[in-house]
């Protein structure tokens, strides 16, 4: 039964590979940047801080003020509109002092910018996103062909010491060892499979895909990828996390500003007409608030808290990335050493011990279960091989990210 699993599982491997388009990491990352569903949102959000910027750059508009007073409906002499009415029709316009138009547009600028850097760090998040799970299902496509082309061919091992049994010419406990052995690779074959088909639907997801079509992951896994040297205080102010903090302080010293300008009284001009006791006349006049009691200052002390609390964010958030820093940088250089030092090295003597114990085994020079344990290590050296190129690309995308750098 197992057999017809690994199989199944080479069928449907094949063919799938057979029916799939190719899919570098830049066409996965450019799709997921064109139509994921959260950029959208960012993108919205974008324009309803535009939105905001605009409607806080407006003039207060006037207001239009028509009265009459001292109408009565009785007395002597009896009344007359024209002679005893007042008729009041006037302007007020609204004059903001101490340029609070300015320090509202400036704050709303702020929160635009703000805006526009939280979509840009959604899209650095998602981008990383996706570049980690391609890598990640890239692995797990190599495991799975490996262990399938593996699981063939030791079934031809097992046919091969069949036919011995049945010519008498070797004991039937040492095929079902070789029968055991080929059951273990059909099982981690069969199980490959399906952590590959997961980490393709992991790949789409992240690419806010709603349809996992199949795909034949085209980047090299064993290429000899290498992260650009940089300069570790750039690398830091470069990160958007930093220039969001940077922001903050920005906005929050922008809304001191603005709270300060709020404690200046506003003045209310007026000019008009007015008709009384038959004559026409021009009303003016001005209105201004009296700062006996109320000068904001609590909003301004609260301002002033925002922007002690920012600043502190802005350091908490510089030490935070340089520390990321360092440590990707610590993971890629353990990653790119374990391959080029341990693992390459690893996988040559684990083939050429293969080698050499299937062909003493040939000239019987060597029993079953030193030939068994050979081909073990061969295969445990070769997935081992990949899993690590596989963390090696992903510690290169971490990396990459922690600097700012855009692929």
């Amino acid at each position: 039964m197992t057999r017809w699993f690994s199989i199944l599982a080479a069928v449907c491997a094949a063919a799938v590979t057979g029916l799939a388009e190719p899919l570098s990491i830049q066409q996965a990352v450019d799709k997921a940047i064109s139509s994921h569903p959260l950029l959208e949102v960012e993108s919205q959000r974008v324009l309803e801080a535009e939105g905001h910027r605009l409607q806080a750059g407006l003039r207060p508009n006037p207001v239009f003020v028509f009265q009459v007073e001292g109408l009565r409906a009785h007395g002597n002499p009896g009344f007359r509109f024209g002679q005893d009415a007042d008729t009041f029709a006037y302007l007020q316009q609204p004059i903001e002092t101490a340029d609070k138009r300015g320090r509202r547009v400036d704050l709303a600028e702020q929160r635009r910018r703000l805006a526009e850097l939280a979509k840009e760090l959604a899209t650095r998040r998602i981008v990383n996103r996706v570049r980690l799970a391609y890598w990640a299902a890239s692995g797990a496509q190599r495991i799975r062909d490996l262990l399938i082309q593996d699981s063939n061919n030791f079934e031809k091992i097992v046919e091969y010491h069949r036919h011995r049994v049945q010519e008498g010419a070797m004991a039937e406990v040492d095929l079902i060892r070789i029968q055991i052995e080929a059951g273990r690779l059909e099982l981690s074959a069969n199980s490959a499979a399906l952590e590959a088909d997961r980490a393709r639907i992991r790949l789409f997801e992240s690419m806010g895909q709603s349809s996992f079509p199949p795909a034949q992951l085209s980047e090299p896994l064993d290429s000899d990828y290498r992260v650009a040297p940089y300069d570790l205080p750039e690398a830091v102010d470069r990160r958007v996390e930093v220039r969001i903090a940077q922001r903050a302080v920005e906005q929050a010293r922008a809304n001191e500003r603005l709270q300060g300008a709020m404690s200046a009284p506003d003045v209310q001009a007026l000019f008009g007409y007015k008709r009384s006791a038959g004559f026409n006349t021009i009303v003016t006049g001005m209105q201004v608030d009296l700062p006996f009691w109320s000068r904001n200052q609590g909003s301004i002390a609260a301002a002033r808290a925002e922007v002690r609390a920012a600043e502190s964010t802005l350091a908490s958030t510089r030490a935070q990335v340089q520390a990321e820093i360092v440590a990707a940088q610590a993971d890629y250089d353990i990653r790119r050493r374990q391959i080029s030092q341990y693992l390459k090295p690893l996988r040559e003597r684990a083939r050429e011990s293969s080698r050499i114990a299937l062909a003493a085994y040939r000239e019987g020079g060597t029993d079953l279960l030193r030939l068994l344990d050979a081909e073990r290590a061969r295969i445990d050296a070769e997935l081992l091989y990949f899993q690590t190129l596989a963390e090696f690309h992903r510690s290169a995308v971490s990396l990459e990210d922690a600097i700012g750098v855009w692929p």
